[in-house]
């Protein structure tokens, strides 16, 4: 650590983030919930709720974190899903992601956008919108599956 509390290294370090794949039913239809990024990269695309992980925070605490900033989402239960990492998958530089899943119960469905993003929004999983960002298409295509299954 440098005199300022910076880290340095010789060497780089991957970036490591959390994103939360949360679902709910109604109407006899399972939905998702997608945030539209109010930021670059990808600003105005559609994504999963997710951000960086602080340096003293546990990954489930971040996972809830990030789902009330982005969502106003609480108290719901998350579960780690699966890693994540291709290489590419973020455009500022080598990203890790650890996803987290979780079910809205009724009354648990309130959203409001809020953080980075411009707007929160429930999808029918059969009908979700094209060109997800980052890799967002395939965790959520993964998500879908495990649920199903």
């Amino acid at each position: 650590m440098d005199k300022k509390g910076r880290y340095i290294y010789d060497w780089p370090r991957p970036m490591v983030s959390v994103d939360i794949a949360v679902f709910t039913f109604s109407q006899d239809a399972a939905r998702l919930l997608l945030i539209k990024r109010g930021n670059e990269p990808f600003k105005g695309r559609w994504a999963l709720p997710g951000g960086f992980v602080d340096m003293d925070e546990e990954l489930e605490d971040s996972a809830a974190r990030e789902l009330a900033e982005e969502t106003g989402l609480e108290g719901v239960s998350l579960q780690q899903l699966h890693t994540f990492g291709n290489v590419g998958r973020d455009p500022r530089g080598r990203q890790i992601t650890i996803v987290f899943t979780g079910i809205a119960t009724e009354g648990q469905d309130k959203i409001k956008a809020g953080d980075d993003a411009a707007e929160a929004k429930w999808f029918d999983i059969e009908k979700l919108p094209e060109d997800l960002a980052f890799d967002h298409d395939k965790i959520t295509k993964f998500a879908i599956k495990k649920l199903k299954g």
